[in-house]
């Protein structure tokens, strides 16, 4: 779907001053007669002031400058039928995802702001179509009039006369219905539905941001719990040979051979070591707990069992810069909004012409209900207002030049968010490629240092290195791992980062299901 594309007729949107903008609009008409004369021929044809939308450019490369002369060692297409993540192979991974989708309460909170830009299509919509409202009274009133006079007798047979008020009543019945109808001559409502609709696309595509990111990070924060749970597992290792060098030390001192000294090196590298395993396991406790913060629950009610950690580091192919701009949700986002600030300088530009409003009304009117509906007592008007503001303080100025200041920042944040994307590629393209690198060598020192250990230790069994040397090549055995695990940990996260960078199989063409279920006049 061409994302940026609402017309056939497409200009480029200048920054002309008010009166040439003016001139530019599709329906200058501004005298009132000829407005009168030709208002049903313009609203059957569809005028509409403002410019019409098309796409700002943006910077683009013909290819990824990171992304030249570097093959990734295992690269994988992400399948059309399936989620991004399936191709890290973890069922339990993808049992998390699906989650999100779910019980995300950000991606909830999202969601619930689309549906209201959908609702605000409609209320703009019903604005084109008639408003007809009915209605029925049953009225009784009273009110003084004037006075009679009245004969009283008195005593002695006298009588004398007096004056009483006399009430008249009233009582009126109706039935009424009413109509009014403002034409929607210049587009102004067709403009404000139009900014609603790209608005809406907008938020749709902020919807599959919040997925996308949410699910990013749940792979982030599970790849990295898992690296934990493989350092948890080199401590155990490391700490077993520390207590069997901790034994050596002790038999080492009973033969004769050495001092407590090493003994007490040897214990004191044991517990410190222990306590470093300790803080391992509260640093896997804590992703565990966003884990669970991400699929909506509390963290004591997700309990993961450990699991493997991979070392088959999938990446997935980037294709070419150009497509970015298609795949990725926040620049569609952007680029959508940009589409909505077009329309409300149209919307703007239409307080510059004259409104044209048709009123009606029918009904009968009697003062007894029976009877109402007779033709007798039926009355109905009908008359077009014409309304045109003659001076305003500069407000319709300064509304059309804030509408045109608001499309200038929505284009420079469209241009800025697809350098951002770029950056972010190329960044993550880099730090693969380097950490590829950094891999392949830390292998070979990660075998070089478990040879030196092995050797330093049967030289001090042999009594011809001190225990000093002994602690060294073991203590950079464990760093030389721990350096290794933290570079295939961090290539399975900027792999991660890279499938979000690249829009995670998502595709600006799912904005077209984004008026989905919006009913249409």
């Amino acid at each position: 779907m061409p994302v940026g594309s609402h017309s056939a007729t497409v200009r480029n949107i200048s920054q002309d001053n008010d009166e040439s903008s003016m001139n530019d609009s599709a329906c200058n008409i501004r005298t009132p007669v000829r407005i009168l004369i030709l208002a049903p021929a313009l609203l059957a044809a569809g005028c509409a002031v403002g410019p019409n939308y098309h796409r700002p450019t943006a910077t683009t490369t013909p290819m990824y400058k990171e992304n030249q002369g570097w093959k990734p060692a295992n690269p994988r297409q992400i399948p059309a039928d399936q989620p991004w993540w399936s191709i890290y192979d973890d069922p339990v991974l993808d049992s998390l995802e699906r989650q999100v989708i779910v019980n995300n309460q950000t991606l909830k909170q999202a969601e619930a702001a689309y549906r209201a830009a959908q609702a605000d299509i409609l209320i703009d919509r019903g604005a084109l179509l008639p408003d007809v409202s009915i209605g029925a009274t049953d009225t009784h009133a009273g009110a003084a009039g004037g006075q009679v006079k009245s004969q009283s007798a008195q005593l002695g047979g006298r009588g004398s006369g007096f004056t009483t008020p006399t009430y008249i009543k009233y009582a009126t019945a109706s039935v009424q219905a009413q109509a009014n109808w403002t034409l929607d001559i210049w587009g102004k409502i067709r403009r404000e539905v139009e900014s609603d609709t790209d608005r809406a696309q907008a938020s749709a595509a902020d919807v599959a941001a919040a997925l996308l990111s949410a699910q990013v990070s749940l792979a982030e924060d599970y790849f990295r719990m898992r690296a934990a749970e493989q350092e948890m597992r080199m401590y155990q290792t490391y700490l077993a040979d520390l207590e069997q060098s901790l034994q050596i030390t002790q038999n080492q001192v009973r033969a004769g051979i050495t001092t407590l000294a090493d003994v007490y090196q040897a214990q004191t590298l044991l517990e410190n070591t222990q306590v470093a395993a300790i803080n391992v396991q509260l640093t896997r406790a804590t992703y565990e707990h966003a884990i669970a913060a991400l699929i909506g629950k509390a963290p004591e009610q997700l309990s993961l069992p450990e699991g493997n950690f991979t070392t088959t580091i999938p990446v997935v192919p980037v294709g070419l810069p150009s497509e970015l701009l298609e795949r990725r949700p926040d620049i569609a986002a952007a680029e959508r909004t940009v589409a909505g600030e077009n329309a409300l300088i149209g919307v703007a530009e239409s307080a510059w012409f004259p409104s044209l409003t048709l009123t009606g009304s029918a009904g009968f009117s009697s003062s007894k209900i029976a009877g109402l509906l007779s033709a007798s007592n039926a009355a109905w008007s009908f008359g077009p207002q014409l309304a045109e503001t003659i001076f305003n303080g500069g407000s319709r100025v300064g509304q059309y030049r804030a509408a045109r200041a608001n499309y200038d920042q929505a284009v420079a944040s469209y241009r800025q968010t697809v350098l951002s994307a770029f950056e972010a590629v190329e960044d993550d393209l880099v730090t693969l490629r380097v950490l590829q690198q950094s891999q392949d060598l830390q292998v070979t020192a990660v075998g070089a240092a478990r040879l030196s250990e092995n050797l330093t230790l049967n030289q001090y069994k042999s009594g011809i290195v001190s225990f000093t040397s002994v602690i060294t090549a073991q203590t950079t055995r464990l760093e030389s791992e721990i350096n290794l695990l933290s570079i295939q940990s961090q290539q399975l996260v900027t792999s991660v980062n890279l499938v979000s960078q690249t829009g995670g199989g998502w595709n600006a063409s799912d904005l077209q299901l984004a008026n989905r279920g919006v009913p249409k006049d």
